[in-house]
């Protein structure tokens, strides 16, 4: 992306007088990717001003003038890695916690300097520390409301998962895949399989439609008990047995349930058909 046009004088500031934003929403400053940096700041410059706002405490002295970065902090600590005494910048006058907080996810965001997790984890900020909602969120940063709602969702994902988005191993969007899954043995399975397979979003996708597609019922013939076979054979049984019988049959197949009432009816039962069986007399 370009970078946004700078608005604002430009003042040159000392370096050791610049301290992090203690709610940059940025987390992965990537060692090699600094010292990259640092090559490309000694041999061209620092091409876009840092943003900082001007901090002033009283002392014995006097008052003491610090800066705290609002966006760039990549480059500023380029610079310190190049030893450079002064930086540009760019001061904005804020005394808000939220409002730094903004203006650093803004700066990020215009620049997509930030993760998912990063962006995720600045959105929640904002939500619950400053109680903004997510639309005043989106109104602010220019998206969505519901893209700002499945950004947070992420943040619901075990850290594993978390951190592979963060590291660029799988998507967003599969990320959002997975939380579709509330099954977390079965959404544990599939993230290992996305990342030996490299699954495509589609893919995936289609496995998680299958995984939640519920399983159709086994089709049951209709048991038959009204049929005249049926019938007969109830009939002479209950005259063997002297007791209520029902004959249901689904094909070569069923089953026959015997009435008793009584514990003395249940053994009596049992010796009339172990007499039968002994007698092995077709019915």
């Amino acid at each position: 992306m370009d970078n946004p046009p700078i608005q604002g004088p430009v003042f040159l500031i000392e370096t050791n007088k610049i301290s992090p934003n203690p709610h940059q929403p940025r987390r992965d400053f990537d060692e090699n990717s600094l010292r990259e940096l640092a090559n490309s700041i000694r041999e061209f410059g620092i091409l876009q001003p840092l943003i900082v706002t001007k901090l002033e405490k009283e002392t014995e002295t006097g008052t003491s003038v610090e800066y705290q970065l609002i966006a760039g902090e990549r480059r500023w600590r380029a610079s310190s890695l190049l030893g450079l005494e002064r930086v540009p910048a760019i001061i904005r006058n804020t005394n808000l916690e939220r409002d730094r907080l903004e203006l650093a996810i803004i700066e990020n965001v215009q620049r997509e300097n930030l993760n998912p997790i990063e962006m995720a984890r600045a959105y929640s900020k904002l939500q619950d520390d400053y109680n903004l909602t997510q639309r005043e969120i989106a109104t602010r940063l220019g998206k969505s409301r519901e893209a700002v709602a499945n950004t947070i969702r992420l943040l619901n994902l075990p850290t594993p998962i978390q951190e592979s988005i963060s590291k660029n191993q799988i998507s967003e969007s599969q990320g959002r895949l997975l939380l579709s899954v509330p099954d977390l043995v079965q959404q544990q399975s599939l993230f290992d399989d996305l990342l030996k397979n490299n699954m495509s979003v589609r893919e995936l996708k289609n496995r998680i439609t299958r995984l939640n597609k519920p399983a159709e019922p086994e089709s049951i013939q209709p048991t038959q008990t009204n049929n005249p076979e049926n019938l007969f054979l109830q009939k002479q049984l209950e005259e063997l047995l002297g007791t209520k019988v029902k004959v249901e049959k689904s094909g070569d197949s069923g089953k026959i349930t015997i009435a008793f009432y009584s514990q003395e009816e249940l053994q009596a039962l049992i010796q009339k058909l172990s007499a039968t069986g002994d007698e092995s007399q077709p019915l």
